[in-house]
């Protein structure tokens, strides 16, 4: 009998990381697999006194069982029928999701902030998590209006290569907007170079739709096996990746980028659109790892 492998959430406490379990106990309800909640840090980084009633424990290691239990009520009052598990891991949370991904459908996290200019950027577990993990990363965005927490509202959007090939990420994307219930909306941004505008006899118009048509190829491309039951529309939009998917995902309920993660002396990094959308959009965007 096949595993049924769980949505593991990494979880600290903070607003968005709770944001980060409302949109994962939508989405288990939604996959109908079990939801599995990991608080992961060195307890002696924490600071505090050991609560009264309580001496033999370290109040570090109360603190931690405390975040996973505020966590699991949540997912009860949210979705009573989820099933849920907690574990609490004395360990850096970079290599314990790193590793949790191993048995894992789906890894989510929330960005990290606790004002309105933090909330713009992302923590550093995201972004390695994002870069590092076995299984597509979901960083929940998306700020109080609760666009986060709704997996089933607006469309799932996602991101076409330069190369247009078919890829893991097209299929994460269309299976979510099935399970939704929403349609498909496949983007290729495009633009034309700089030089070419110069060094070439063609007028600027001509060049332009030889680059547009291109990106329409790619999409033909990457979209070839889409099930004939997936509305799906396709978008070339002129101008910067990042741009282009931080405007559609304002209306989004998923955006879905592809991460073929490049090897550098220090480790793995992403590229720079998936990078880019991390940081700007404004829903949820799901990295799935692709073949390099």
């Amino acid at each position: 009998m096949r595993r049924v492998l769980p949505i593991v959430v990494g979880v600290d406490g903070s607003e968005p990381s709770l944001r980060a379990v409302d949109w994962a106990a939508d989405e288990a309800v939604l996959r109908g697999v079990p939801l599995r909640l990991v608080h992961a840090s060195l307890w002696e980084r924490y600071e505090g006194t050991h609560p009264v009633g309580d001496p033999h424990r370290p109040s570090e290691e109360v603190m931690a069982d405390d975040v996973v239990g505020v966590a699991a009520r949540r997912v009860r009052r949210r979705q009573p029928d989820a099933a849920v598990s907690t574990d609490v891991l004395a360990e850096e949370p970079e290599y314990a999701l790193v590793r949790e991904s191993r048995d894992a459908t789906l890894l989510v996290t929330g960005t990290r902030g606790r004002s309105g200019l933090a909330e713009a950027l992302l923590g550093s577990v995201s972004l390695t998590l994002a870069g590092h993990a076995h299984c597509p990363t979901v960083v929940v965005r998306g700020a109080q209006d609760d666009r986060g927490a709704a997996p089933s509202r607006g469309r799932v959007v996602l991101c076409v290569g330069t190369d247009g090939k078919r890829s893991p990420a097209v299929r994460f994307a269309y299976e979510e907007a099935r399970r939704r219930g929403v349609p498909l909306d496949a983007v290729r941004a495009w633009r034309t170079p700089a030089y070419e505008t110069t060094d070439l006899p063609r007028t600027s118009g001509e060049l332009a739709r030889l680059h547009q048509q291109q990106a329409l190829e790619a999409l033909e491309t990457a979209l070839a096996d889409i099930p004939a039951d997936i509305e799906t529309h396709r978008r070339t939009v002129e101008g910067h990746a990042r741009s282009v998917l931080a405007a559609a995902s304002q209306d989004a309920a998923l955006l879905v980028v592809g991460a073929r993660r490049r090897p550098r002396a220090f480790g793995l990094q992403l590229g720079r659109v998936a990078h880019g959308v991390l940081h700007r959009s404004a829903c949820p965007v799901a990295v799935v790892p692709e073949p390099v």
